[in-house]
């Protein structure tokens, strides 16, 4: 089982195999970084997409040209349509966002004939959080992309993440559906959609996992709770996977701990044909390396 980020890339060292990486507008200096790491351990091709020379300037000294491909595309927008061509036609694995703006990076990948997303799919993120007091990781849903999921919007994320920590190693994880409470009732309506959500999986219409909710992040997340609050869980207070109820929890929920606690995470873009590494240009080499080991492990044939 994974329970470190660095274990990420440890196994997909292991899968015999360097996974091909679009990266669209790669003339920035975190985003090599961590493509320059992940191609000396060997387990990537990079194809670098964005300004030549800047790019060729830029891993002077860092990487040998003949273990990458530079294609000169200096405007993002093109940049960003010819990644997700290559990714869509299987001339690479995994698509990655260098320089260019976010929203113009998804509207490639949106393209409704171009695009990535297949037509009725839900795209959605899911993360892996680490924290140095926790003794596994946590994977987080929806921290980027669904602002308010609906019922089959929550479904979608719940099959993504479960996809995500099976791949991790937990055959059967435990997904805790959050709220304020755990208690049912008309002050928190979403706490009826996470007991129908609860009844689906009890009933075989959510596979592989165990489900429990609504529930709190201490009754989530902590054993002594179940026993203060005199509540039994399934979970027994150790889950793996932290569904929100929407985009403004899940975001602030994941920030704080970064930011006051020392996590780390790695995350990807879900519901695409291949796995999309979205990263803030402001992110760190490191983060981006988990990342892209993240879609190294999820672009895996089953």
């Amino acid at each position: 089982m994974i329970t470190k980020l660095i274990d990420i890339a440890s196994k997909a060292k292991t899968l015999g195999r360097k996974t091909r990486i679009a990266v669209a507008s790669a003339e920035d200096s975190n985003t090599l970084g961590a493509i320059v790491r992940a191609t000396r351990e060997g387990f990537i091709r990079p194809i670098l997409l964005g300004n030549a020379n800047k790019i060729k300037e830029m891993l002077t000294n860092q990487l040998d040209l003949n273990d990458c491909v530079v294609i000169d595309l200096p405007d993002e927008i093109k940049a960003a349509k010819e990644a997700v061509r290559m990714v869509k036609s299987g001339e690479a694995d995994v698509l990655m966002k260098g320089l260019v703006g976010t929203d113009k990076f998804l509207k490639a990948v949106l393209d409704k004939e171009k695009g990535l997303l297949p037509p009725k799919a839900v795209m959605s993120y899911t993360c892996a959080l680490e924290l140095p007091k926790h003794h596994k990781l946590l994977f987080i849903s929806d921290t980027a992309v669904l602002t308010n999921p609906d019922l089959d919007q929550k479904i979608a994320m719940i099959n993504y993440s479960v996809e995500m920590a099976r791949r991790f190693g937990i055959e059967k994880p435990k997904v805790a559906l959050i709220t304020a409470t755990e208690k049912v009732g008309a002050a928190l309506p979403v706490t009826y959609e996470h007991a129908m959500l609860c009844k689906m999986a009890e009933r075989g219409q959510i596979k592989n996992c165990i489900m429990d909710g609504p529930v709190d992040v201490f009754l989530a997340c902590d054993p002594s709770s179940l026993e203060v609050k005199g509540v039994s869980s399934p979970l027994n207070g150790d889950a793996d996977i932290l569904i929100f109820p929407n985009l403004e929890s899940a975001n602030s929920f994941y920030k704080g701990l970064m930011l006051f606690a020392g996590g780390e995470l790695a995350g990807l873009i879900c519901g695409t044909i291949k796995p999309v590494v979205v990263m803030s240009r402001s992110e760190s080499e490191n983060s981006k390396y988990y990342c892209l080991s993240l879609a190294c492990l999820m672009a895996e044939e089953k």
